[in-house]
């Protein structure tokens, strides 16, 4: 990590010197020395990182030392570059004079700058030094490896980590599905797979399936010829061709000697032929990157053969290797049940002289902290295993946490969960690490999205222009969810929702990788958790004991606030760590009253160096921004989204760095926006409020960097604007007066209309409806569209957009023969229908036969007037899931869904008692759905008023 905080912080000053040279001068020697000072540092700290499983304390304080200096580096350089910037902006007749009298000042500020930039410099080389004396070695070739006796210490972990095909487990659990499934893909002749790849986080169990697998009775009638090998993260390519050659042939010993003599390019070819030549089944366990892959596949044949290649993986890039016909079996936690029959098999089972009852209530609580995880109540119950009494099982109850992250008490049998899924942290490339550690800001079993973390990401700095594609015109915003997506792959993030352009909407974190990320940021001083600002470490849950014995080296820069009852404010003013501090994030505000709201916010401006501020949901009471807030310029994101904030103070025209700023605050009360958003020129993404007003038009044509614009308003700003934001993506646009020349406006800006991607369209009055379908007219590129308001017919062109994937429709009052439009939209796979979507008198809704022809995602929600649903053979035949809710008047769902064969899903959510009693198991209705895999029928609806 300590590699990968320098490379983030080298690279983001080479970004800001190449970008804001003309705000260095004076200082341009100094910080190109220490640039300098950085790369060479980044070849130590590789060597440093590679023996982290090391107890080298000296070496630790020592690179916690180097990652402050690089931190503090950054915040000097660019604290410098914005008051020169801001000073240059000030110049002007006016101040030609105050400028004279500055000079003197700057002077001497610039060679105070220049000297504390060479104090660091010096600093790093110091410790860079130190690093050698401890026998800390330069590496410049990334894949080398570390030095000796790092590479030692990774031989020896990856010695307890190589499995065998042989070693059969005695508790297996769970995974007889797994095993039939992946039979019947291993036995097929016709439309069989090249490659069947098991994929799925560490201690999942991959190896155990692979290895039911290699031994099942089916298997081994079906090949001929077996190999198992293990591939490891240090792949020997040659020894990995011998193994296999040596068990498909059952080679003698002089076979493998007249082996051992073959060229590299003779192994390979002769592996090759027998492949091709016999049905043979080769086991690749453990295959850690698409880079092994291809150096592996030049001894697989690539033609239709009998042989089939079995893969395990923590990666999906692997899992699916090009140019091969490839199943993925994505293998899944253990439910409830399977959790339970896994652990009492190994704790309880044989046990005639213990009360079962009392065991079998403390093990199921315990064992709710393996989220399913088989590595995790392998551990666990093995150590109860050995637990003879209640007493010592509350004991381990009271930690269960330890046991399960370090496998006390039976380390030689196996490692602890934390270990193993360390061994995914380690292979992760520098610039992912960061970005990994950050997801322990989130808290446990929380959703998080997509679109927020990938800003964040951004403002933090953890996303670098360098990571983009050669030639490619990403944005960070882009590379952000690139790798976001390579996490993905790597199993260490688990996929929430997807959107209709199959792009990843939201995500989670295991519970127990979870653990890994908070452990390694508070051990690196990357991010510290507050449960309350009367926080200990008894009351703080993440607080190991590993971490609690190691001291916490360097300054804290990220702050995560957990607000509860015992918070009385937000942030201690008393604390000297907040003039560190670059991210500031709360969580629970919705549930959480302050004592007392004056000066609530205020500490805020002891935060000088802050780049993230987000303070969302306080909206029980009314408070107010400081003022200061204007003076934190080094600000990159800002949300006080659902907050009670009643004031725009002008003073945010000074975040001269913002690129985030979500607005959407909870009062609904007009707020009055000052004319100052203008200057925040590097804007990427801008919320306004729902309701607000202006003096005269807000100015907004300098936004150039704007990509996501909500709640433009018609009244209080000029769509002329519009045609400047070259780089917009997402529009809200609020339609709510007649516009002068609309026409003439919508073909100067039509450039920028068609590049937009997301449009929302809200229309407040009758009398402008047309204008609001003129703009949606005049945005042919959109991906998704939601339009709200009175909207009676459609744009008749709306089947020709290329794009248009997601529809959505609320209080438009569409005349009934709108569907017919609808309907022919090619590439729909996303509709919501909500309240008052179409007009009262409009009893029926048909999906007519060949309509819908790509829908896979259907939502009806609170169109009370609508009596029958009705489904006509050969509509939406690639509907998937179906979710129907608040229609009061339907008594009965359409007999057509039995039409809907690849229907997975229906979710029936508060209907009339009626329906929900007709489609119970025995109902009159069920026929119609019960070839739906999953039903979700919520509570029914309830007419009577609530007392």
């Amino acid at each position: 990590m300590a590699e990968a905080v320098v490379s983030v912080v080298l690279e983001s000053v080479r970004d800001f010197t190449i970008q804001e040279a003309k705000f260095l001068s004076g200082v341009s020697r100094q910080v190109e020395a220490a640039q300098t000072e950085l790369e060479f540092m980044q070849g130590f700290l590789k060597d440093a990182d590679a023996r982290q499983g090391q107890a080298y304390t000296r070496v630790q304080i020592c690179v916690a030392k180097i990652r402050d200096a690089a931190y503090d580096l950054e915040d000097i350089i660019e604290t410098y570059g914005l008051k020169v910037d801001s000073k240059k902006k000030k110049r002007g007749l006016k101040n030609v004079l105050k400028r004279f009298t500055c000079i003197f000042k700057e002077g001497v500020d610039v060679h105070r700058i220049g000297a504390e930039i060479e104090n660091i410099t010096t600093k790093i080389s110091a410790l860079r030094s130190n690093l050698q004396s401890y026998n800390i070695k330069e590496i410049r070739d990334r894949d080398s490896g570390g030095g000796e006796s790092s590479l030692q210490l990774h031989e020896r972990q990856e010695l307890l980590r190589r499995s065998y095909s042989h070693v059969v487990e005695r508790d297996v659990v769970g995974l007889e599905n797994n095993v039939e499934g992946l039979v019947m893909h291993l036995l097929k002749d016709e439309n069989r797979h090249q490659v069947v790849s098991i994929c799925g986080m560490g201690g999942l169990g991959k190896t155990t399936l692979a290895r039911q697998l290699y031994h099942h009775k089916k298997v081994r009638q079906h090949f001929h010829s077996f190999a198992w090998v293990c591939v490891s993260q240090r792949c020997q390519v040659r020894n990995v061709f011998e193994g296999i050659l040596f068990k498909l042939i059952s080679a003698t010993k002089e076979q493998k000697l007249e082996i051992k003599e073959m060229t590299y390019d003779e192994i390979a070819k002769k592996l090759f032929c027998v492949m091709e030549e016999m049905r043979c089944l080769v086991i690749l366990d453990d295959i850690w990157s698409i880079e092994t892959w291809n150096l592996l596949e030049i001894a697989f044949p690539n033609v239709e053969t009998k042989s089939t290649i079995l893969l395990t993986t923590r990666n999906q890039a692997v899992a699916f290797p090009p140019n091969r016909n490839a199943f993925l079996h994505d293998l899944q936690a253990l439910n409830e049940k399977k959790s339970w029959e896994l652990f009492e098999k190994i704790a309880i089972s044989g046990r005639a002289d213990i009360d079962l009852g009392m065991y079998r209530d403390l093990g199921k609580k315990m064992l709710q902290h393996c989220k399913g995880l088989p590595l995790a109540i392998i551990v666990l119950a093995g150590v109860l295993a050995r637990k003879n009494s209640i007493s010592e099982w509350k004991r381990v109850s009271e930690n269960v946490h330890e046991y399960i992250s370090r496998g006390i008490g039976h380390e030689e049998e196996y490692e602890g969960v934390s270990r193993v899924l360390a061994l995914s942290y380690n292979d992760l490339p520098y610039y992912l690490k960061p970005c990994f550690l950050y997801l322990g800001h989130y808290p446990e079993d929380s959703k998080f999205l997509v679109s927020e973390l990938t800003k964040l990401w951004v403002a933090e700095g953890l996303i670098s222009l360098r990571q983009q594609r050669h030639g490619s015109r990403e944005t960070m915003e882009d590379i952000a969810r690139d790798c976001l997506s390579e996490l993905v792959e790597r199993c260490l993030v688990q996929v929430g929702t997807s959107g209709s352009t199959r792009t990843i909407k939201s995500c989670r974190i295991h519970d127990l990788v979870r653990n890994m990320p908070l452990l390694k940021a508070k051990e690196e001083s990357f991010l510290q958790i507050n449960y309350s600002l009367q926080e200990n470490d008894a009351a703080n849950p993440f607080t190991s004991s590993v971490a609690a014995k190691a001291a916490q080296l360097g300054k804290i820069r990220r702050l995560a606030i957990y607000m509860d009852e015992n918070a009385d404010r937000f942030v201690s003013s008393r604390d000297e760590t907040n003039g560190h501090v670059r991210s500031l994030l709360f969580f629970g505000l919705g549930e959480w009253m302050p004592k007392s709201i004056k000066g609530l916010l205020s500490p805020l401006k002891d935060f000088k160096v802050l780049r993230v501020l987000k303070v969302e949901g306080l909206n029980e009471v009314e408070v107010e921004l400081p003022s200061e807030i204007g003076n934190m310029v080094h600000l990159r994101f800002l949300s006080v989204r659902w907050s009670e904030i009643k004031t725009f103070l002008p003073s945010l025209g000074n975040l001269v760095c913002l690129q985030t700023l979500d607005f959407r605050v909870s009062s609904y009360n007009d707020m009055v926006i000052p004319n100052v958003i203008m200057k925040v020129k590097q804007l990427r993404h801008l919320y306004l409020p729902w309701n607000y007003r202006a003096r005269g038009k807000l100015k907004l044509s300098t936004l150039g960097h704007l990509q996501t614009l909500y709640h433009l308003s018609s009244e209080y700003c000029d769509l002329k604007d519009v045609g400047r934001l070259t780089n917009l993506r997402k529009l809200r646009i609020r339609v709510s007066s007649s516009l002068q020349n609309l026409e003439e406006i919508l073909k100067s800006t039509c450039s920028t209309l068609n590049r937009i991607r997301s449009l929302i369209v809200k229309n407040d009055t009758n009398s402008s409806e047309e204008q609001a379908m003129q703009i949606v007219s005049s945005c042919r590129g959109i991906y998704k569209l939601t339009l709200v308001g009175p909207i009676t017919e459609l744009p008749k062109e709306l089947h020709n957009y290329p794009n248009l994937t997601k529809l959505e429709l609320a209080i438009c009052g569409l005349k009934e023969d709108q569907m017919g439009i609808l309907e022919k939209l090619p590439n729909l796979t996303i509709l919501n229908l909500f309240r008052e979507a179409f007009e009262k008198n409009t009893e029926i809704l048909v999906f007519s036969k060949g309509g819908f022809p790509s829908l896979e995602f259907l939502h009806v929600s609170r169109i009370d007037q609508i009596t029958e649903l009705r489904v006509e053979e050969g509509a939406m035949p690639r509907l998937c899931r179906l979710m129907i809710s608040y229609c009061r008047g339907l008594t009965t769902l359409p007999d057509g869904l039995r039409y809907l064969t690849n229907l997975r899903e229906l979710i029936i959510i508060g209907m009339c008692r009626e329906l929900h009693s007709r489609i119970k198991e025995d109902g009159e209705d069920f026929y119609k759905i019960q070839h739906v895999p999953s039903l979700v029928i919520g509570e029914p609806w309830d007419p009577s008023p609530k007392q």
